[in-house]
This record gives C-alpha cells, structure tokens and sequence, in this order.
C-alpha cells in the first residue's frame, strides 16, 4: 500500500495579493521537497473540484454561492481583512474541498491506507456561513462529511495541530457526536476560539497551549488529552488539519515545534488509526508561513505517513 499525494496546478493560482503570508510560495516549497528522491513512491493524482452537493454537506447554499459569486475576474476582492481572492481562487477553493473528498474515497475504498492533499486556500477557519482567516471552504469537515454520507461511517475524527484553532471545524461538528475534533493551538492568538470548556456534545477536545510550549508540552499533551480522547471515541477514520506555524521558525505565532515533532505526533496519530480505523488517515495541509520550516516539516510529517503506508 502506497500514500497518495492529492493536489492541482491551479492551487498555485491562488493569489490573495501582494506580501500575503498565505502565497503560493508555500506549496512551490512542499511540491519541490516531495519531488526528491525521498519521496519517490508517493502516488500523486490530480485533485477533483469539489461538486456543489460535498459543499453544503458543511456549508450554506448562500455561503458557497456568494464566495464563488465574489471571485473576480480581474484583480482582487477582499472578502474581509485578512481573505482576498482573486480570478483562479474560487476553482482553486473547489479543488481543495474536492482533494480531502477524493482522498476519502480512495483510502475507504481500499487504495491507500493514508493520503496528503498539498492544497491551498486552507480550511479550517472558514465557517459554516462565512469565509475567513485565508480559508474559503472547510476542507477537512467537508471530507469528513462525505466519508459519512457516501461511506457510511458512524465515527470519524479530526486532529488540528495548526497553530491556530480551527474555529471553523469545532462549528461544522460541535453538535454532532459522530464527529469529534481535537485541536492543539496557542493560546489567546486569533481566532480568540479553542478554550478548554468549548466542549460541544463532548467531541471537541480544545489543548490552548502558552506561548513557547514545544516538544515536553506536546508530548503531554497525546498522553493527556489525545490519545485517550482517540481512544475513547474509537474512530473509523482520522483526518488531521496539517498546519505546520506551531514551527519555532514561524514569523505568525510562538510555539517551539519543530519538524522531530511533527513527525513523532504523526507517528502516534498513525498508531491509534491502526488499532482502531484500519489506519486510514487523510492530513491535508493548513498552516505554515516560514517555507524551509514548512517543507521540512512537511516532508517529515509525509514520510511518517509513508511508512506507515
């Protein structure tokens, strides 16, 4: 069994304008590392766009339909401070939502036991019935949505180890115990969400972590919140929200990760798939804004998913 590697040319066409941290330098850097000959066994498919149907499984009909409707064919339009889009955005969005579905199928089916999808705009700001923090569409929520309609799946889970809080994710399953979602992030940075008592219907598990926790804080972390939270679920799929700025080299935030434990966290989140969803596993790519930190993590973070594929 191989790992797939889900992505599109046109995710390099996003382009939220000049001096934006979220810039197709960021997947240039991913691609080119897993290019080498490291990587050489990675099955690379083109990502699907994303139908309409998959959207609404998460999104509203007026959501998906005013965020397409907002791309312009010329220039940019700023669909608040911090998310622009411009001409190729919308189809770009369409192909990220579409990568995580596409995946899901693929490693349900029995192709794969785990898959990366190298995709931007990100997704786990965006809101049910709003667009923001660069992320158009939830892609991870998205997938797991379809791995439930389509799949049949009673249990799935998602883990968020993006430095900020994947307020988008927690709002697309907090009242669905089918779900759960865990979520490292920093404390008190944007979105302002994640605390420890946003509890849901007992599936979410938020760990806000202070400024400058690294390696000691995430191990205590899986032992103390994680893995039993995993266990107690006992999920027949895990997706990770892969956001790689908890990175001591990020310039957006202060965690001190670095890329042994980017891949030491994959290593464990790939155990407990084993035990208990036939280490099915589907990370797509969220976060990460310093681009040697991020293609080295990356690259660490994929070559424990290769492994144990």
């Amino acid at each position: 069994m191989t790992t797939l590697l889900y992505t599109h040319p046109v995710c390099l066409e996003h382009d939220a304008g000049y001096g934006h941290p979220e810039c197709a330098a960021r997947l240039t850097a991913i691609l080119s590392v897993l290019k080498t000959p490291t990587f050489a066994t990675l099955q690379w498919r083109d990502a699907p766009a994303a139908t309409i149907e998959q959207l609404i499984r998460i999104h509203t009909t007026s959501h998906v339909e005013g965020t397409l409707s907002q791309i312009p064919r010329r220039g940019y339009y700023p669909i608040d401070g911090d998310t622009v889009v411009s001409p190729q955005s919308g189809e770009a969005a369409l192909r990220s939502a579409g990568a995580v579905c596409a995946a899901v199928d693929a490693v349900l089916q029995g192709e794969a036991n785990n898959a990366f999808c190298a995709i931007r705009p990100p997704g786990h700001h965006a809101e049910p019935n709003q667009a923001m923090g660069f992320c158009l569409f939830s892609n991870i929520a998205i997938g797991a949505a379809h791995a439930r309609a389509v799949h049949g799946l009673a249990r799935v889970a998602a883990i968020d180890f993006d430095v900020h809080h994947g307020n988008g994710t927690q709002t697309a399953f907090e009242r669905d115990p089918a779900y759960l979602y865990i979520s490292t992030h920093q404390a008190y940075i944007y979105p302002g969400t994640g605390r420890r008592d946003e509890r849901g219907v007992n599936n979410i598990v938020n760990i806000p972590l202070p400024a400058n926790s690294g390696t000691a804080e995430l191990h205590h972390a899986w032992r103390q919140d994680i893995e039993p939270a995993l266990r107690e679920f006992k999920p027949q799929l895990i997706l990770i929200s892969a956001g790689f700025d908890a990175h001591r080299m990020d310039p957006l935030a202060g965690l001190n990760f670095t890329e042994g434990d980017y891949a030491w966290l994959t290593q464990r989140i790939l155990e407990v798939a084993a035990e208990f969803a036939q280490g099915r596993v589907i990370s797509a790519l969220e976060g990460g804004y310093n681009l040697p930190a991020l293609a080295a993590s990356t690259a660490a973070h994929v070559k424990a998913l290769m492994e144990a594929g």
